[in-house]
């Protein structure tokens, strides 16, 4: 009777539980999402162990009543690991201690005798396995021309380049810094201004004129001119250990451009105080110098009784 209302009591947690765990489970948007309900799923983990602590308590507790009953009744059980040991025989080829006399060798070292044990089967199959591999390898690649790694990650490279031009393609509000162009909107100018203000004005002054940080208004750069060396030099910050803080974890790259583009506007403007030239004077190597053709025209003029020749550019 004792064991009965235990069965009953067992198999009512079983049920509740589950259908409490079920129900719970339900009411999350992600079910099986761990990081969403993490509660839930202790819980069922916690459920499971209880289920598999049980019945390895029966199993053991089973075993041992067999065990004391058979000792009762003089019965000498067959070793359940009988086909284990004999399984380990068959695999490994090794003799128990009362054979090693059969396969004792005349070698003796100092007292120290050699056996002369049979190459374990699982470690000749496993030679056989390494022939058998070098041969398809050697048929494969060197013959076939199969794909090497080297080329399996090109080709992989190179399907991820086009996903990401697809991807670009249909995603125009992705930035790119490989297209980055000098904005000159004036509401992208605006916000810039904004962006700058906030900060970088306690570093530049809020006119660019430079205070810790460099001038910002004249023709020396420290780092390089132009629209794609100052954006790289505000996401990936200035020089080690003495420039600015790169500011790709605080501000977005579309409000980089747009506060890049604001410094580059203030190129050539007054600032009230205007710190002395940092870097070197940038030229743009991109844009294209005009040639222009310049006339020369030779004259001769009498100047104190002395001839003077007298060249005029045009």
């Amino acid at each position: 009777m004792k064991k009965k209302i235990q069965s009953i009591v067992y198999i009512l947690f079983i049920l509740i539980t589950f259908f409490a765990l079920v129900n719970a489970f339900k009411s999350y948007q992600n079910p099986l999402s761990i990081y969403e309900n993490p509660l839930v799923w202790f819980a069922l983990i916690g459920f499971i162990a209880v289920i598999v602590l049980k019945e390895v308590v029966s199993f053991i507790a089973t075993s041992k009543i067999t065990e004391i009953e058979n000792e009762k009744a003089g019965i000498i059980p067959e070793d359940p690991n009988l086909w284990i040991k004999k399984l380990l025989v068959k695999f490994t080829r090794s003799k128990s201690i009362d054979e090693e006399e059969d396969i004792v060798l005349d070698h003796n070292y100092d007292g120290i005798r050699e056996l002369d044990n049979s190459l374990p089967p699982w470690w000749v199959y496993m030679f056989y396995a390494t022939i058998l591999f070098a041969v398809v390898y050697l048929i494969r690649y060197e013959i076939m021309g199969g794909a090497t790694p080297e080329m399996e990650y090109q080709q992989a490279v190179a399907e991820a380049r086009i996903e990401i031009n697809k991807y670009k393609a249909t995603s125009p509000d992705v930035f790119d810094i490989a297209n980055l162009e000098l904005l000159t909107d004036e509401k992208d100018l605006k916000r810039g201004k904004a962006v700058f203000n906030l900060n970088c004005a306690s570093c530049h002054l809020g006119d660019g004129g430079g205070s810790i940080g460099p001038n910002l208004t004249d023709q020396h750069w420290i780092l390089g001119g132009g629209i794609k060396n100052v954006f790289n030099t505000v996401y990936n910050g200035g020089r080690d250990g003495k420039g600015m803080i790169a500011w790709n974890k605080t501000l977005k790259p579309e409000d980089i451009a747009k506060v890049s583009s604001y410094v580059i506007s203030l190129g050539g403007t007054t600032p009230a105080k205007a710190k002395e030239p940092q870097g070197e004077i940038w030229v743009d190597e991109t844009v294209k110098v005009e040639e222009v053709e310049v006339e020369i025209e030779k004259t001769e003029e009498e100047i104190d009784g002395n001839t003077v020749k007298v060249e005029v550019k045009n």
